[in-house]
C-alpha cells in the first residue's frame, strides 16, 4: 500500500522567541551600559585614610576618624580657602570629594595634602555624574585616554648598564671570598679572573661550572674570562623591566593617581600615561628617581670587600661592599620627628628583612652600621652613574628586628621625599625620562568636541543617504545603525581596561560606514532576487543567505589587521585598533541579526506583500 507523503513547507523569515528575547536582553544591556556616558564624569578628589597613620604620627587631625575621614570638617576646609565642593561621600573607606572643574581639583588636592600630611592619600580622580541608582547596577562610563582627558605622558628607558655590573661585581665577589688568592676586575659586561696558582684556578673552575652555569667562560693561562650568555641576558633584562613596571606602579598610587597607564613598550622602555595631572615637575621628581637605601658594616681601615663613600660633611667612611639589608626589603616608610626635633624616617621590613636585621645586629651589637643613600643619575655622555652618601652612622644598641628608625635624613621635606620613594620601592635599575608630553585639559575637551562632532556628521550623512536611497527598508538600516552605536559604546564601557582615545573616535566614524556595509550588501542583494522574479519574502531570506559569506569574509579580513594592530602597536594605535575590532562585531550582530528581525516582523512573514526598495 503506497502512502502518500505531504512535504509541510517550512516557514521562511521567522525567529524563534528566544532569539528575539536574547536580542531584546543584549540591547536593553548595552543601552543600560552606554548610559553613564551620556551623562559623563566631574573632578574629584579621593581621600584614603593610612592603616597605621594614627599610631605613628605625633600629632592628631580633627578631620581623621577611627576608619574614615570627617566629611563635614573636610568641607568646611575647603572651603576656608575658597573652593566650594558641590558634595561629599564615603566610598569603600574612602571619601569621595565632587569638585566643579579640573581646577578646583588642583587647589583642593594641594589644599587637603598640606592639611593632612602623611597621615592620609590624596588623589586626583573622576567620578561618574550619573544618578546613583545606575551606578549601583555596576555600570560605569567609557574612561577617556591621556589625548582626551589631558595630563602627562612619560617615555622612560631602562638602563640595564648598572644591573649587568652589579651582576659581573656580584661573581667577582664571591669567586674572591671562596678561592684565596684571586684578583677580579670588571672589563665591560665581563668579569676578569686572575690566579696565582693552579689549584686556585682549578677551584675557581669547579665553582664556576657549580654556581654559575648560565655565564661562558673563557680560559687561558690561569685566566678566566666570564660573560654572560645572550639568552641569559635578555632573561634578566626582562625580569629587571618587569620589576621596574611594578615598583613604578607603586610609585604612582604613592603619587595619587587612580587611572593611570603604565604599559611596557619595546624591549627596555616604559610608558607611563597620567590622566588630569598637569604638573609634571612633581610627577617627574618620583617617577624618574632612582633612590634607594642600604645598610652597611663599617671598618677602620680599608681591606679586600670594602669601599669608600663620603658622607654629608664631606668625611670618608670605609664601608663594606655588599650590603647588610638593601631598599627591597622595606615595606613601609614614614618620616616624622625624633626627640630631639630633627627629621627621621620610621622603618618597616618584611618578614625576610626583619631576620637579616635582627641576625646582624644581635652579632654586632655596638658596632657602626652606617645608612647609606643612593641615586643614580646622567652625565653629558648620556651615561648612567651611580651617586652614594652615608645619611649617617650609628652604634648599634640593641638587637633590631622589623621596625626601627634612621636620622640625618636632613629637613622634613627631605625625609618626607626619602620616604615616599621608599615607601614606593627601589628601583632595580635607573630608568632615564627620554620623552615628556603634556597635554592640558582644555585641548583634551577641545578633542573630544571635535570628534565627536566628525562622529556625529558622520552619521547624520550616512542615514540620509540610507533613508533616501533604500526608502522603506532604509529606516530598517538606520534604526540598526543607531542600535549598533549605542552597542559599542556599551561594549566599551563595559570591558575592563578599555579607553577611548582620540585615534579611537576615528574608528568609530570608521565603523559608521563598516556597519553600513554590511545592509548595502544584504539589500542589493535582495534587489537582485526580486528582478529574478521572487516574491519579496522569498528576496528577504536569499539575500540575507546569499550575503552573509561576503559580509563574513570581509569583517574577518578586518578583524585580522585590527587584531595584528592591538597586538603590535601600542597606545593610539591600540585606540584606534579596539574600537575598531569591537565595531565589527556589533556591525555584524545588527546588521544581520538586528536588522533582520525588524524586517522579519514588519514583512518577511507576508509571502503576498510585494514591495518596491
Amino acid at each position: 500500500m503506497l502512502v502518500k507523503k505531504h512535504n509541510r513547507r517550512q516557514p521562511i523569515n521567522r525567529y524563534s522567541k528566544w532569539k528575539y528575547v536574547v536580542l531584546i536582553a543584549t540591547i536593553i544591556i548595552m543601552i543600560f551600559s552606554a548610559l553613564p556616558s551620556w551623562y559623563g564624569e566631574n573632578a574629584a578628589i579621593q581621600v584614603s585614610q593610612r592603616s597605621s597613620s594614627t599610631s605613628q604620627s605625633g600629632s592628631s587631625n580633627s578631620m581623621l576618624g577611627s576608619d574614615v575621614l570627617d566629611a563635614t570638617k573636610v568641607m568646611q576646609t575647603l572651603a576656608s580657602q575658597g573652593i566650594q565642593a558641590q558634595s561629599a561621600h564615603q566610598k569603600d573607606k574612602r571619601l569621595v570629594v565632587i569638585l566643579e572643574d579640573a581646577e578646583q581639583q588642583a587647589k583642593a588636592k594641594q589644599v587637603l595634602t598640606e592639611s593632612l600630611g602623611s597621615n592620609a592619600t590624596v588623589a586626583l580622580a573622576m567620578e561618574p555624574a550619573a544618578p546613583a541608582w545606575l551606578t549601583d547596577m555596576g555600570f560605569s562610563p567609557i574612561q577617556l585616554g591621556l589625548d582626551l582627558r589631558g595630563g602627562v605622558q612619560f617615555l622612560l628607558e631602562v638602563d640595564m648598564a648598572p644591573v649587568y655590573q652589579a651582576q659581573v661585581q656580584s661573581v667577582i665577589d664571591e669567586v674572591t671570598s671562596e678561592v684565596r688568592y684571586t684578583r677580579g676586575r670588571i672589563a665591560g659586561d665581563a668579569a676578569e679572573l686572575t690566579f696565582r696558582t693552579e689549584a686556585d684556578y682549578h677551584q675557581a673552575q669547579a665553582l664556576i661550572k657549580e654556581r654559575f652555569p648560565q655565564w661562558q667562560v673563557h680560559a687561558s693561562d690561569k685566566r678566566l674570562t666570564l660573560t654572560q650568555t645572550e639568552d641569559e641576558q635578555r632573561t634578566l633584562r626582562n625580569l629587571t623591566v618587569q620589576q621596574n613596571l611594578q615598583i613604578m606602579r607603586s610609585r604612582i598610587e604613592e603619587l595619587g593617581v587612580t587611572e593611570a597607564s603604565i604599559q611596557r613598550q619595546g624591549e627596555s622602555r616604559i610608558r607611563i600615561e597620567l590622566p588630569g595631572v598637569q604638573d609634571p615637575a612633581a610627577a617627574k621628581d618620583v617617577i624618574g628617581a632612582t633612590a634607594s637605601l642600604a645598610f652597611y658594616s663599617v671598618y677602620e681601615t680599608p681591606t679586600r670587600g670594602t669601599q669608600t663613600l663620603k658622607d654629608k660633611q664631606g668625611n670618608s667612611v670605609i664601608v663594606a661592599r655588599k650590603a647588610v639589608l638593601s631598599g627591597e626589603h622595606i615595606i613601609d616608610a614614614r618620616s616624622g620627628i625624633g626627640e630631639m626635633g630633627s627629621a627621621e624616617v620610621n622603618i618597616t621590613l618584611d618578614s625576610a628583612g626583619g631576620r637579616k636585621m635582627s641576625d646582624f645586629s644581635r652579632r654586632n651589637i655596638g658596632e657602626p652600621m652606617a645608612t647609606v643613600y643612593s641615586e643614580y643619575s646622567r652625565d653629558r655622555a648620556g651615561n648612567s652613574e651611580q651617586t652614594s652618601e652615608v645619611i649617617s652612622v650609628a652604634n648599634i644598641q640593641s638587637q633590631l628586628g622589623s621596625r626601627f628608625r634612621i636620622t640625618g635624613a636632613g629637613s622634613m621635606d627631605e625625609a618626607h621625599e626619602l620616604a615616599l620613594l621608599l615607601r614606593a620601592g627601589s628601583l632595580t635599575a635607573p630608568v632615564t625620562i627620554i620623552e615628556e608630553r603634556t597635554i592640558g585639559p582644555s585641548l583634551g575637551a577641545e578633542n573630544v568636541t571635535n570628534g565627536f562632532a566628525a562622529l556625529a556628521l558622520g552619521l547624520g550623512l550616512t542615514l540620509t543617504f540610507i533613508a533616501l536611497w533604500y526608502r522603506r527598508l532604509g529606516w530598517v538600516a538606520n534604526f540598526a545603525l543607531i542600535i549598533n552605536m549605542t552597542t559599542l559604546f556599551g561594549l566599551i564601557a563595559m570591558l575592563p581596561g578599555a579607553v577611548l582615545t582620540l585615534p579611537g573616535i576615528a574608528g568609530l566614524v570608521l565603523t559608521v560606514g563598516m556597519a553600513v556595509d554590511t545592509n548595502v550588501l544584504i539589500f542589493e542583494r535582495i534587489r537582485d532576487k526580486m528582478k529574478e522574479g521572487r516574491s519579496f519574502a522569498s528576496a528577504i531570506d536569499c539575500g540575507f543567505s546569499s550575503a552573509f559569506s561576503s559580509i563574513f569574509d570581509a569583517n574577518f579580513t578586518t578583524m585580522i589587521v585590527a587584531i595584528a594592530l592591538y597586538a603590535i602597536g601600542n597606545g593610539p594605535i591600540q585606540g584606534f585598533a579596539l574600537t575598531l575590532g569591537l565595531g565589527l562585531l556589533t556591525s555584524m550582530f545588527t546588521g544581520i541579526f538586528a536588522s533582520r528581525a525588524i524586517i522579519n516582523l514588519v514583512w518577511g512573514r507576508d509571502q503576498r506583500h510585494d514591495v518596491r526598495i
